[in-house]
């Protein structure tokens, strides 16, 4: 379905007309990493860009502080853009340098490149929102500045509290190896604090009397690593201890406190799979006589596709080609691969089922594909998915064979490579939300597809019901 195709060039010559203000943004961002529901200053950031740009504001969505909404436009069909600017704890590292070199060790960096995701994100709905106002054209054009996507689910809060309740069409990106559409749903998940409560004691001299949490926390993670030899091949679980109790070894430890991931590829998994690892808690705590509390502090849907909207985006990105890099890109991209194994370039290749080239930096759009596959990672985009017919890109922004969640993303998130793969994603979005815009039959096949796909079910967060935002459980140092 090919639609909008005659305003495609003036989309992007908007987009064009504000690319740098809107990469400086993308930099500015870079520069103060913050990570899930601290992103005070990066949200700061894009609040004064969609004032910059003429945007309605609206601020502390669903009651988090760094949530915000830009809109413009009257009437019509409402088009969101989904925005992200949240980094990752410990990827800090300097910029175009191609080795390990923090800014501050043990320091924040944008190890997933959400400050290009959410700068691209906002100037695509600048430039929308410009043609709805250059052609008097009925309609809304949003802007969602999304936190805490890493692990916080935002999002979900977001949708929870209506946030998307009158959007028409939902679109999305994030950096990659290669610029194309992305086709893959992605893992429910859940992420759960298990506190252990025990009994003090001097370990030498009365040990019977004490009650060890720290060990109740060390049987439940052997008995999760047991658990996953008899669990589906396609979950995942992922643990990090938040607190042992103290650092003096001949004291028995009162206290110690565990954070599980547990991801499935669809809710009704990931709920059965919760139930399992909380019976090995229940045991680790029967065990060592020590009392356990769980406390779910954020949860995440299964991403939905959405056909009508995959194959619109599929005809622009054919279109607009990719990225058109220079010998200076090349020559870092080069670099940065030096420092990858030929398991992460291969890695690369692999999850798109394409045939491995000798090239450092994509000079191709990824082909279609009819098949749903599944990725490894999860996103709260999964539960807007659930209640807008949702669409993403992916956009060449690093080195093939970079892997994201590391250092190497952080180090060409201010390249000039990374700005020409994230103005190529914005015009994709952009003309994606055009064509949504322009044609009522791509929006009724694209509704008509996401309500086949849920399969009659409706959307049911795995967060539990009155739990709010963890914004203070996430930002506890």
């Amino acid at each position: 379905m090919t639609t909008g195709s005659s305003n495609r060039p003036l989309i992007w010559d908007l987009i064009d007309k504000k690319k740098e203000v809107f990469t400086e943004l993308s930099d500015r961002v870079w520069e103060t990493p913050e990570t899930c529901y601290m992103e005070t200053l990066s949200a700061a950031a894009h609040r004064e860009m969609l004032e910059a740009q003429g945007f309605r504001i609206a601020e502390n969505v669903a009651g988090i502080p760094t949530a915000l909404i830009g809109e413009a436009g009257e009437g019509g069909p409402v088009i969101a853009f989904l925005g992200e600017y949240d980094a990752l704890a410990g990827l800090s590292q300097k910029a175009g340098i191609a080795h390990v070199d923090p800014v501050t060790q043990g320091a924040n960096g944008h190890g997933c490149g959400h400050n290009l995701l959410g700068a691209a994100s906002l100037l695509a709905a600048t430039a929308l929102k410009d043609w709805l106002k250059k052609t008097g054209t009925p309609g809304r054009v949003r802007y969602y500045g999304c936190p805490a996507e890493e692990g916080g689910a935002a999002k979900a809060f977001m949708v929870r509290a209506g946030a998307f309740e009158d959007v028409d069409i939902a679109i999305s990106w994030h950096p990659s190896n290669f610029a194309g559409v992305q086709r893959e749903t992605s893992l429910a998940n859940c992420r759960i604090d298990f506190t252990f409560t025990g009994r003090a004691a001097h370990a030498s001299a009365v040990p019977e009397l004490g009650r060890s949490a720290l060990d109740a926390v060390e049987l439940m993670n052997v008995g999760i690593n047991y658990m996953r030899e008899h669990m589906p091949s396609d979950c995942r679980i992922h643990y990090a201890v938040l607190d042992t109790g103290g650092i003096s070894p001949n004291v028995v430890q009162a206290h110690a406190k565990v954070r599980y991931v547990v991801r499935s590829p669809e809710l009704p998994g990931l709920i059965s799979l919760i139930e399992r690892v909380k019976k090995v808690a229940e045991g680790a705590a029967l065990m060592t006589e020590t009392k356990v509390e769980s406390t779910i502090l954020s949860g995440v849907s299964n991403l939905m596709v959405n056909t009508p909207l995959m194959d619109a985006m599929q005809d622009i990105w054919e279109s607009l080609g990719p990225p058109e890099f220079d010998e200076a890109d090349l020559g870092f991209a080069e670099q940065i691969r030096g420092t990858l194994t030929a398991e992460d370039i291969a890695a690369s290749w692999a999850q798109e089922r394409l045939e491995q080239r000798d090239i450092a930096l994509a000079d191709f759009i990824l082909p279609p594909h009819n098949e749903v596959r599944q990725m490894g990672g999860s996103t709260d985009v999964g539960d807007v998915s659930w209640v807008v017919p949702t669409v993403q890109a992916y956009g060449a922004t690093h080195a093939i064979g970079t892997q994201l969640h590391t250092w190497q993303v952080v180090a060409q998130g201010q390249s000039p490579l990374a700005h020409k793969g994230m103005i190529s994603a914005a015009k994709a979005l952009a003309a994606t939300g055009l064509a949504a815009l322009e044609s009522d039959q791509l929006r009724e096949a694209a509704w008509a597809d996401l309500k086949k796909r849920r399969k009659g079910q409706e959307y049911t967060s795995p967060i539990p019901q009155g739990a709010e935002p963890p914004i203070a459980a996430m930002t506890a140092k």
